[in-house]
């Protein structure tokens, strides 16, 4: 068979599986009657309100002298890891602002950066295309600066996004430029799985983001910038178990619910979305009208303990409280006191979630705690 016929074979292909994805998708429309938000009100949902002191900025961290791009907390929610455009990881002490270390990375373009599960280690990742392990213990070189303990090689493009697998301080996930996502083991610095890229049931472009479900580690879902996000399974890298349609613009964002048995993503669509990974179905968009020409994006998001809150940041420097049964914004730090001046880069919860973080292009971080009554919701 000639080659212009195989690509005339594959382009009636491409052409078929397009036509029965939209078919698909309509048959999914028809089915669902109904979101989250219009059962939540057919039943009489009680609104979530917020006062004026019911989440403040207590803290704010300075130290960065360049955009911030990420951050994590550690499991007992005292320290955070934050990474920058100016070339290094600070480790704070989130109740007491002070930096615990200040690491020189080789690479000044890191994107990514996390907390292995005991609080021991540090992992980070960016344009050099390398996973670069801390561990926090080690003694600093002549110059003080903290040596690499290790380096995870084998993404052909930059790493974006970095997690822990839950419980396991020798194991992480990556995601890439490469338009794959790789299981590492961390103790021998050898690739587990690799999961895309190859293979034709991955995703299509940059992979930007991923998220581990806390309830099965085995699982877990990543964002793209072929506007979907899928799930996988750790045991089957081949393919993936199921992909999610909706945006129509790259998926920045996906974060676990509480449950482990739906996920939230953002995008540059402006859009928040909450899927079931049981059924493939989207329960429920997240989308405020802005006046503007341009729609804000959004850059990250997290939930609360419970799952009824949705953190939302956007490039424009809001960052949304949703309630996510409603659908309604409840709040936006970006209008209160104290609020960052620049566009929303990243944000995490404390793992006891009292405590929400949020990174910013204006350098700082800053720690807003539930005040009033409420502790954590």
């Amino acid at each position: 068979m000639s080659v212009p016929e195989l690509k005339e074979r594959h382009a009636a292909a491409t052409e078929t599986v397009n036509r029965l994805r939209e078919r698909l998708r309509q048959k999914r429309l028809q089915l669902l009657d109904t979101d989250v938000a219009g059962y939540a009100r057919a039943q009489g949902s009680t609104p979530i309100t917020f006062g004026p002191t019911d989440l403040v900025c207590c803290r704010t961290l300075q130290g960065h002298t360049g955009k911030v791009y990420s951050l994590d907390w550690t499991p007992e929610r005292n320290r955070i890891v934050s990474a920058s455009q100016d070339g290094r990881l600070i480790v704070w002490n989130a109740l007491t602002r002070q930096k615990v270390h200040a690491i020189k990375l080789s690479c000044a373009w890191v994107l990514t950066c996390a907390f292995s599960p005991t609080g021991q280690s540090v992992a980070c990742g960016g344009l050099d295309s390398i996973c670069s392990i801390f561990n926090l213990n080690s003694p600093t070189d002549n110059d003080g600066n903290l040596p690499v303990s290790r380096m995870l090689i084998g993404h052909k493009g930059y790493v974006s996004c970095c997690q822990y697998v839950p419980n396991e301080d020798s194991h992480l996930i990556t995601s890439s430029g490469d338009h794959t996502c790789i299981l590492w083991d961390v103790t021998t610095g050898l690739k587990t799985s690799v999961f895309g890229g190859e293979f034709q049931c991955g995703h299509t472009a940059d992979v930007l983001s991923v998220s581990i479900n806390g309830s099965n580690s085995r699982m877990f879902v990543s964002g793209s910038c072929d506007a979907t996000a899928q799930l996988w399974d750790t045991r089957v890298a081949s393919r993936a178990v199921r992909t999610f349609y909706g945006h129509k613009g790259d998926v920045n964002t996906v974060k676990f619910f509480p449950d482990g048995n739906r996920f939230g993503t953002g995008s540059d669509d402006g859009t928040c979305r909450l899927f079931d990974i049981r059924t493939g179905h989207q329960l429920q968009v997240y989308y405020e009208q802005h006046d503007d020409i341009e729609v804000p994006h959004v850059t990250s998001i997290a939930f609360s303990i419970s799952g009824r809150l949705l953190f939302a940041g956007y490039s424009n420097g809001d960052c949304y409280v949703w309630d996510t049964l409603l659908a309604r914004v409840v709040l936006n730090l970006g209008t209160l006191q104290n609020s960052h001046e620049a566009k929303i880069s990243c944000l995490g919860l404390s793992a006891d979630g009292s405590a929400l973080c949020t990174g910013s292009w204006d350098t700082n971080l800053k720690i807003w705690a539930f005040g009033g009554h409420r502790r954590a919701i």
